[in-house]
């Protein structure tokens, strides 16, 4: 019994001495690669409501923020079109409410309000240098007195522009 045990002992070791896959092992590598490429987004922009007003006798001030993410290092310049309302300029944006009436209303890059904010870069937009994280910009918006409209919701819609 005790030479079947040996020799059993004997089998079993050598079959895993013999088995040369099981003790060897192979190596390699592999490469991980991301190309970053230059890009800006304009990551949120709050809405710029001026709340509810009758007569239009004195300004009425409000801000917005806008958040521009750009890859660290890009410069950017951000532009805001003068709105969809007919007639308006950078310098004089129209919101349009019932019976086509408008009020008109400024945005500003400045806490003066002194600054338009517009598309030319260079000359009436807000640069900037992109660190990777969402940089906010505040817009400074202006209601000025004027001949009060019709009551009702006045809105428009302003475009931004992001020229990285």
């Amino acid at each position: 019994m005790r030479a079947c045990l040996a020799a059993f002992l004997a089998l079993i070791s050598a079959a895993s001495l013999t088995d040369p896959a099981l003790a060897a092992v192979a190596t390699g590598n592999m490469t991980v690669r991301i190309t970053i490429t230059a890009e800006c987004k304009v990551q949120t922009a709050s809405d710029l409501d001026f709340g509810s007003k009758g007569v239009i006798d004195a300004n009425a001030d409000q801000t917005s923020t806008i958040g521009v993410q750009c890859t660290s290092g890009q410069t950017y310049n951000v532009g805001l079109s003068a709105g969809a309302g007919a007639g308006a300029t950078v310098a004089v944006r129209k919101m349009t409410g019932p019976g086509a009436a408008t009020v008109n209303y400024m945005l500003y890059r400045d806490t003066g309000r002194t600054q338009p904010w517009g598309i030319t870069v260079g000359t009436d937009t807000v640069a900037g240098t992109g660190n990777g994280n969402v940089q906010n910009l505040t817009v400074y918006g202006r209601v000025p007195p004027q001949t009060t409209p019709a009551a009702g919701v006045y809105t428009d819609t302003v475009a931004i522009t992001v020229t990285y």
